[in-house]
């Protein structure tokens, strides 16, 4: 397998819903901007994955035309939330694999206002059997899947471990504060924990609204070729795939009877550790992160997940300051998906695009010092879970 380079990035501010332009404009645009940061054409892609979640089969031809028509393969990826590092996942092992030398990823949404449903009602639902569950452990029927099956992860971990909802608002008050930089970002307004405690409780005791991330519109953009293929074109090849996992769901997620396994615990876990093994590395080794924040409480969950802390103590974890500047590991520098927003099919790849900036050391206010070894983690119920490690080579 070839060393795989993170050439060029590019992303487009993120968005509300109806303040964007179409998907096909997005997509076109964050394409661009990952190209002129790579220094190459777009007909020296060779192919190209794109992921969106709501749209049309195709929409991937579509944005691209925009940019240009060379006849090349592309390749149209859904897996839910994680769909942008799903496209990552594809183009990695493309060139990973010595299939081409230079692929482009590419990640879109244009969301409708409010929480996401589904729009295929006349089928089987994919959360059928995930919906069942949630019934039968925590009920909730009125609430939106998404801020059942999150809230009711989080309220498993505050019943065993007697986590504080406190704690999660305190991971929302560190998001704001990181966008605060991150001119991408759709909120940049810093809020106190008390003012996440403030906002409107979704379900009572459990979550309120500003721990959950917002719907979201956006693209971005990622060129990965081989390390040969850099040398040959003069391209920048400082910043390296060196580990990348994606796994299912196993039987415990249903057999399990915990909502931290309906949401994915296990997954990340052993995507993790694939990582981890594969690269040679630990945790600890881990400088900054770019997790799957889609609610405070899948952050504070992820942590135990990706053994940044042990199981358990998140809570600590937190109350340390150990996941913000001055702690053990920076985690979403970006604002993540709670601050920076969450347009499904864009979000992995925003979040490779934030890890590569770090490695670079081009991330100006919000830059980690010294960031050498980067970790993403991109989770899609349903479900789907991507790992992916960085490391800038000099």
């Amino acid at each position: 397998m070839r060393h795989v380079v993170v050439a060029g990035v590019g992303m487009i501010p993120f968005v509300k819903p109806g303040a964007s332009e179409p998907y096909d404009r997005m997509g076109a645009q964050a394409t661009q901007l990952a190209l002129a940061d790579a220094g190459l054409g777009y007909a020296q892609m060779q192919q190209a994955y794109v992921g969106y979640v709501y749209g049309d089969s195709t929409c991937g031809q579509r944005a691209l035309y925009e940019v240009g028509m060379s006849g090349l393969p592309i390749v149209n990826v859904n897996n839910n939330c994680s769909t942008g590092s799903s496209a990552l996942f594809l183009a990695r092992q493309a060139v990973a694999s010595g299939m081409v030398d230079c692929v482009l990823a590419l990640g879109f949404e244009q969301m409708q206002p409010g929480a996401i449903g589904s729009h295929f009602t006349d089928r089987p639902s994919p959360f059928g059997h995930f919906d069942e569950l949630a019934e039968d452990l925590v009920g909730q029927p009125q609430l939106p899947l998404a801020l059942r099956y999150f809230g009711g992860a989080g309220l498993a971990h505050m019943q065993q471990y007697g986590t504080r909802l406190e704690t999660f608002a305190q991971i929302r008050a560190k998001a704001s504060r990181h966008a605060e930089h991150n001119p991408m970002a759709l909120f940049r307004k810093v809020v106190s924990a008390d003012e996440v405690m403030a906002s409107p409780m979704l379900w009572p005791g459990v979550l309120t609204r500003l721990m959950a991330c917002p719907p979201t519109c956006g693209a971005a953009a990622a060129v990965l070729c081989s390390d040969e293929f850099a040398r040959r074109h003069g391209l920048r090849a400082d910043v390296r795939i060196v580990a990348q996992a994606m796994t299912t769901d196993t039987d415990v997620t249903f057999s399990g009877r915990d909502m931290r396994e309906v949401v994915g615990f296990s997954m990340a876990r052993d995507a993790a550790r694939q990582v981890y093994e594969a690269g040679g590395f630990g945790p600890d080794d881990v400088d900054v992160v770019e997790l799957h924040d889609c609610f405070a409480q899948n952050e504070l969950l992820s942590y135990e997940a990706l053994g940044l802390c042990p199981v358990g103590g998140a809570e600590q974890f937190v109350v340390d300051g150990d996941n913000t500047y001055g702690g053990r590991v920076v985690t979403n520098p970006s604002g993540g998906l709670l601050s920076k927003g969450h347009p499904l099919g864009a979000t992995g790849l925003a979040q490779c695009t934030e890890l590569v900036q770090q490695l670079r050391g081009a991330a100006g206010p919000r830059q980690v010092d010294g960031a050498r070894l980067a970790l993403q983690h991109n989770l899609g119920l349903g479900g789907a879970c991507v790992v992916t490690a960085y490391q800038r080579v000099d």
